[in-house]
């Protein structure tokens, strides 16, 4: 009798995990099913036979990013425009692989659960792809990135969740492709890598932000305090320098001249276990989803850091790293009090048979990533640090608040090569956009290159917006 009560269970649990594999299989069948058309081993659908019957890809305002004439790939007739959204359209190789036409390619195909890629003519519907972002100002980041190593510009509405900017370099014309041979791959390095999601920089000072927020939530008497920099101090047996010396100076005076002793003595202070809390909370160390591509996760690990490592973690360097995406996400949480909009790129795909399990969270909140008084409280400091240090006519207008930085990469014996900044966000009603810009390789500071690239960028972001 035991015998058979043990055989009678055996049974009953093979079954209950068959018919669970079952269900995973319908599941996958029904909602994955589209899948197999993304993978760029699939010649039937890749190259340029299968886009022989692709659909176009729009931006915001309906102007034709990609489309297929004849049998041929067309892509904006603006070169700078085609540029600028390389790494957000792609091209015929599918070799950018977080592009749209490598992500979505069964829905430009126009592949059927039911009819696979044979649907009748008849019932075939227009397989477009629209997207979020604004042609003009990708156009206007590019034309100032372009004049730099590498690096990546991006804007979005942190109220609706909208990209209008999302433009990485280095890039190439997809019309003319080119061909990419030992003698110039150093030309081309990293040419496929979409900066904006999958690439990590040094943060420099945008990493105050950081450092501002595990202050602000966790010593009490913060804002009564003050500091004197006089330019160079020893912490933890090793220098940390400031570019100038400021003297006696508050945290929100710190903030605006951007003082690395204070956040360097601050980060001390706090310790790891807060300062590591603050970067989690703010999602540095986590991916973001956006349109069904996850980005690069940033990086701030000081669990082997002695004192003066952690000093120089809070002021962006030792080994912290950032994504673009993320502290544009950040940005937008503090103009929205603490809690983010997630960015997405695709609007909709037309012609689905199904729904697109990518696009249902377009626009969703995200986690709770500071308190709001603590959101006000940065909001003070970045327009301080605009008004007072970089020039409220800066961004023709607008009223930013931002934060330039310039984290070095490689020193000594003149060949500086920095990863200069600029973060923010607009807090005029009618322009909700939070920004983030990178340059890559640069001598100079965060606000003559980044800076520069944002300044262009939001300028033809906001005169797009209000045009709407």
């Amino acid at each position: 009798m035991k015998r058979m009560l043990q055989r009678s269970w055996l049974i009953f649990i093979v079954v209950i995990a068959f018919l669970a594999g079952l269900a995973f299989l319908v599941f996958r069948t029904v909602f994955n099913a589209s899948d197999w058309a993304d993978q760029t081993y699939n010649r039937h659908i890749s190259g340029a036979g299968g886009f022989a019957r692709a659909g176009a890809i729009l931006d915001r305002d309906g102007e034709i990013l990609a489309q297929t004439v004849g049998d041929e790939r067309i892509y904006h007739q603006d070169s700078s425009v085609r540029k600028a959204l390389l790494h957000v359209v792609g091209d015929d190789s599918f070799n950018i692989s977080t592009s749209v036409q490598s992500q979505y390619r069964s829905q430009l195909t126009g592949y059927s659960f039911i009819w696979g890629l044979n649907l009748p003519k008849s019932l075939q519907s227009s397989r477009d792809i629209a997207l979020t972002v604004d042609a003009d100002t990708c156009k206007a980041a590019y034309n100032v990135l372009k004049n730099y190593d590498s690096g990546a510009c991006v804007i979005y509405n942190y109220k609706t969740g909208e990209i209008l900017c999302s433009v990485s370099t280095r890039s190439y014309d997809p019309q003319a492709p080119p061909k990419i041979t030992e003698e110039n791959e150093d030309e081309y390095e990293g040419v496929y890598l979409d900066n904006v999601l999958s690439s990590t920089y040094t943060p420099g000072s945008i990493f105050k932000i950081v450092t501002t927020v595990a202050a602000l939530e966790n010593i009490p008497d913060i804002e009564s305090r003050t500091w004197y920099c006089k330019g160079r101090e020893d912490i933890g047996g090793g220098d940390v320098t400031c570019v100038s010396s400021h003297g006696s100076v508050n945290l929100k005076q710190a903030f605006g001249h951007s003082c690395n002793i204070v956040f360097a003595e601050l980060a001390v202070e706090l310790g790891q276990e807060k300062m590591t809390e603050a970067a989690k909370k703010l999602g540095i160390n986590s991916s973001f989803d956006i349109s069904g591509i996850s980005t690069k996760k940033g990086n701030y690990n000081v669990k082997k850091a002695n004192k003066n490592q952690l000093a120089w973690s809070g002021v962006g360097q030792y080994n912290d790293k950032v994504n673009p995406m993320q502290m544009a996400i950040i940005c937008g949480a503090i103009a929205e009090g603490g809690t983010p909009t997630i960015p997405y790129i695709v609007a909709g795909a037309s012609g689905d048979i199904l729904p697109d399990l990518s696009l249902l969270g377009n626009g969703s909140k995200g986690k709770n990533m500071i308190s709001g008084e603590t959101a006000q409280k940065l909001e003070e400091y970045m327009r301080g640090a605009v008004v007072n240090d970089y020039g409220d006519s800066m961004f023709g207008g607008l009223t930013i608040c931002a934060k330039t930085g310039t984290g070095e990469t490689v020193t000594g014996q003149g060949q500086d090569k920095n990863d200069g900044w600029m973060v923010g966000y607009c807090i005029d009603e009618d322009c909700p956009l939070a920004f983030a810009s990178v340059v890559h390789g640069s001598s100079q500071y965060g606000y003559g290159t980044a800076g520069q690239v944002a300044k262009a960028a939001m300028i033809q972001a906001a005169k797009s917006l209000k045009a709407r």
